[in-house]
């Protein structure tokens, strides 16, 4: 069963940036993309590093360990050192609301 949790408020997310966010023992990354909203896994599947610390460009973001990029869109780990998807998760935006559904 899923449900859809409130994680932040629209204006809490910048346009071509991200933030970092925990909800219910989980971190997520929460991306600002030409007027849209993304939601990761915050951690990187490579080495423990936080994503929302990393450089977003366009619809990629990049690890700030390791340099490894994913597209924030589809969470495909897009060069190396990477091998493993980040997970993502489906994004609504409700009375200037940022809902997330997890599982």
């Amino acid at each position: 069963m899923t449900q859809w949790l409130d994680v932040a408020a629209r204006d809490d997310i910048p346009d071509d940036d991200v933030i970092g966010v925990d909800l219910g023992g989980k971190s997520l990354a929460l991306y600002g993309v030409e007027g849209e909203v993304y939601a990761t896994d915050n951690i990187c599947t490579h080495g423990h590093a936080r994503l929302c610390d990393g450089f977003l460009e366009g619809h990629e973001i990049e690890c700030p360990l390791h340099q490894g990029r994913f597209d924030i869109r589809s969470g495909k780990a897009m060069c190396a050192p990477l091998t493993e998807d980040v997970r993502t998760y489906p994004i609504k935006v409700e009375d200037g609301r940022v809902l997330v559904e997890l599982p």
